[in-house]
C-alpha cells in the first residue's frame, strides 16, 4: 500500500544506515537470494501482488497504481540474475483502456488464466477482464467497515479455484485476522487467526502442499520486518505456523507473495517488494525456502 512521506522516509534511512539483519531471521525457512531490479519506465515500482508459473520462471505482477506486467525471472545455480519484462500497462492490458480503479493490492491467477485484483479503498475484488472491464465480486457486510488504506490487501486461490481475501485491518477487538473466501454468490469466513507480533497481511498464496502462505508486514518507526506464515482455511482449530520472521532493515516493504516447488522438492517463497516509488526504497525480489 501507499505510505506517507515520513513513513518512507523512515524506511529508506534504516536501508541506508543498516543492511545486517539477514542471519537473524526466525524460523524454518531459510534465505537463498535477493535481486533488484530496476526500469526505467514512469509506472514501474509500487509492486504490491506477484503470481508465478508452477516452475517459478513466469511472473505476472501489479502495482498499487492499477498497472500491470508480466514476465520471465532468470536463474542461475536457482538464484534470480535477472528479469526480463514486458512494457508495463494499466490493469486491462491498454492505456486508454484500463480498469478506472487504482490502489490495487492483491492479485491471483485462476486454473484457465482468469486475473482476480483486490482493490483497498473500495475493497472490491474484481476479475480483469479481456475486454479491460473489470467485474467486481459482491462485497461481503464487513468489507464496508474495513479501516481506511486497511482494506482487502491479500489475495489467493486455491486448487479448486476458491478465493481468499484477507484485509490489512479491521480486526476488531480480539485481534483476530479474518479469512474470507468466496462462496458464489456470496463471501463466508471459514476460519480466523491471531494477529501476531503487531504484523499485518499483504499477501497471500497457496503452496503446492494446499497450505495458505500469509506475507505479513509490521512499520517499526525505522523500517520493515516481514514474515510469512502458513495454515489450512479448512481447519478452524489448526495450527498456524511461523515460517519466516525478519528483523527491521533485512529487506524492503515485501508485498506480494508466490509459493512454488524447485527441482529438489523444496519450497520456495518468492516475495517482491513496494518500493512506494520513492528512490530511496528499492523493488527487488527476495526469495527463501523450506527444507521439510
Amino acid at each position: 500500500m501507499r505510505r506517507r512521506l515520513a513513513v518512507a522516509l523512515g524506511a529508506g534511512l534504516l536501508a541506508a544506515l543498516t543492511l545486517t539483519g539477514r542471519a537473524d531471521v526466525a524460523g524454518p525457512a531459510r534465505h537463498v537470494g535477493s535481486f533488484s531490479w530496476h526500469l526505467k519506465d514512469p509506472h514501474f515500482g509500487g509492486f504490491s501482488g506477484l503470481e508465478l508459473s508452477a516452475d517459478g520462471t513466469r511472473f505476472v505482477t501489479i502495482s498499487d497504481r492499477g498497472y500491470r506486467t508480466e514476465g520471465r525471472l532468470l536463474r542461475e545455480t536457482g538464484r534470480i540474475t535477472g528479469v526480463k519484462a514486458q512494457p508495463i500497462l494499466p490493469l486491462g492490458g491498454t492505456h486508454d483502456g484500463g480498469v478506472e480503479q487504482n490502489d490495487s493490492e492483491g492479485l491471483a491467477i485462476a486454473s484457465d488464466g482468469t486475473e482476480w485484483v483486490s482493490f483497498e479503498f473500495i475493497n472490491l475484488v474484481q476479475r480483469i477482464c479481456a475486454d479491460h472491464r473489470g467485474k467486481g465480486l459482491k462485497r461481503h457486510p464487513r468489507f464496508l467497515s474495513l479501516p481506511p488504506n486497511r482494506g482487502l490487501e491479500a489475495l489467493a486461490i486455491d486448487a479448486s479455484d476458491r478465493i481468499y481475501a484477507l484485509p490489512e485491518g479491521g480486526f476488531g477487538r480480539k485481534g483476530r485476522i479474518p479469512v474470507f473466501r468466496y462462496e458464489g454468490p456470496d463471501w463466508k469466513v471459514p476460519r480466523d487467526i491471531p494477529q501476531h507480533d503487531g504484523f499485518v497481511p499483504v499477501g497471500a498464496d497457496f503452496g503446492p502442499d494446499g497450505m495458505l502462505y500469509l506475507l505479513e508486514r509490521r512499520f517499526t518507526g525505522l523500517g520493515f520486518r516481514s514474515q510469512v506464515r502458513r495454515f489450512d482455511p479448512d481447519d478452524p482449530e489448526g495450527r498456524v505456523e511461523l515460517l519466516l520472521q525478519t528483523p527491521t532493515g533485512t529487506h524492503d516493504n515485501l508485498e506480494g507473495i508466490a509459493v512454488w516447488q524447485d527441482r529438489q522438492g523444496r519450497t520456495r517463497l518468492t516475495m517482491i517488494s513496494d518500493d512506494n516509488q520513492r528512490f530511496f526504497q528499492t523493488t527487488e525480489f527476495v526469495e527463501y525456502v523450506l527444507d521439510r
